[in-house]
């Protein structure tokens, strides 16, 4: 019997590198608000390796394609708003120096972490309509996709 898990609990956080190229571990920022997180799972492309001697086409896999935009939706708060320039903030001085910006999806339960490390953007202005609560929508360009690994702590 599968023990299936919630949403509930989930939390994305960024870090910094201390040292260049190498991931943190640990020191994570957690961002509130978050209401989604797109998702992180890239199919790669099938490179036709089929020659004359084949009756049927042959593919071996080629590069990963996260799509270029990882979204990160958020009700927007005086809160997110604040910590989203605090994220773009840091990642712009971190570029400076050479190092990456990583993020943590974690997860609840007894999963593992999942790591990629990305550009934030700027914030632009979300959708507006009648009576519907104020949400935005964030956009990350990733860069490197280290997939799970142990959780880096509270």
């Amino acid at each position: 019997m599968a023990l299936e898990l919630s949403t509930i609990g989930v939390k994305f956080k960024y870090a910094v590198e201390a040292t260049a190229g190498t991931r943190p571990t640990s020191g994570y920022t957690e961002i509130t608000n978050i209401i989604s997180l797109g998702e992180m799972n890239a199919q790669p492309d099938q490179l036709d390796c089929t020659d004359l001697s084949d009756s049927w086409r042959r593919y071996v896999a080629g590069v990963k394609d996260t799509g270029g935009d990882f979204q990160v939706g958020a009700n927007l708060t005086v809160a997110f708003k604040t910590a989203w320039e605090a994220l773009v903030t840091a990642a712009e001085t971190a570029k400076a120096s050479n190092k990456a910006t990583w993020f943590e999806i974690v997860f609840p339960g007894n999963l593992t972490s999942f790591y990629f490390s990305g550009e934030p953007v700027d914030l632009g202005t979300p959708s507006i309509e009648v009576n519907q609560v104020l949400q935005a929508t964030a956009h990350i360009v990733p860069n490197t996709i280290a997939g799970w690994s142990a959780s880096s702590g509270a």
